[in-house]
């Protein structure tokens, strides 16, 4: 009896070993949410680093971090849009990764991108920059800005990026001007809804999400496309927004 004892008490020590050892090391983990701390954490590290100031697209600063250009690349290529419409080109790096895209899903696409002032001498170098590029000057939502960009892209498939001044009353004008250029399918990227504690820069100010929500109140062409977020590290949380009619 004694003996039965020890091996029925060995048995369960086996037994208990290896559930432990099949939960710890062998059973497939569920994904993590885009709610996670961890996540956030991470993203708030990552951006704490520095590393995006020093991320380059052939050479030229983007200000991006890789996972949303991949995810961004990856729209370019289902939509393959005629045009791509970019508030905020800085080093012109954001407009070269978007043109290189383009030249292999659709031949005849290219980029409009606007400034207050150019500062993309070294990407306008650059037969890429030259040959599907257009730089205008001005702000983003001057009436001239919008006249423009309006006259070049008429009856064309477009897409939008958004990344100028982020405060929410500029953010919000842009979304109420550049949300009618977008195509039916197509997306409107809102970048740098991050701000103001979405995880970073907890002290900002009403920033792109706080525009985002609002105009997301009155206008329902578009909705909020989070399965953009699966690599999870992003500067855009809810800023993919895919217009559906």
């Amino acid at each position: 009896m004694k003996h039965k004892r020890t091996l029925i008490l060995l048995g369960a020590l086996v037994i208990i070993s290896c559930i432990f050892v099949y939960d710890r090391f062998v059973a497939p983990k569920s994904e993590p949410s885009l709610h996670d701390p961890l996540v956030n954490d991470f993203i708030k590290l990552y951006h704490s680093s520095g590393i995006h100031n020093r991320t380059q697209w052939l050479g030229i600063p983007t200000l991006e971090n890789p996972c949303d250009m991949w995810s961004i690349q990856e729209i370019i290529s289902e939509i393959k849009p005629d045009f791509i419409v970019e508030t905020g080109t800085y080093k012109g790096g954001g407009a070269l990764f978007y043109a290189s895209i383009l030249q292999i899903v659709n031949p005849k696409g290219k980029v409009i991108t606007v400034d207050i002032k150019p500062q993309m001498e070294q990407a306008a170098k650059l037969d890429l920059f030259k040959d599907r590029v257009e730089f205008i000057e001005g702000s983003s939502t001057s009436d001239d800005v919008i006249r423009r960009i309006a006259e070049t892209i008429k009856g064309s498939k477009v897409m939008v990026t958004l990344d100028s001044d982020h405060h929410m009353k500029h953010v919000l004008k842009e979304l109420e001007l550049y949300s009618g250029f977008v195509s039916p399918g197509s997306y409107l990227i809102l970048q740098d809804t991050s701000h103001n504690g979405h995880p970073i820069q907890t002290t900002y100010g009403k920033g792109p999400m706080e525009a985002m929500e609002e105009f997301l109140k009155t206008n329902n062409n578009f909705i909020s496309d989070r399965s953009r977020e699966k690599f999870l590290l992003t500067f855009s949380p809810k800023g993919y927004l895919k217009r559906i009619k």
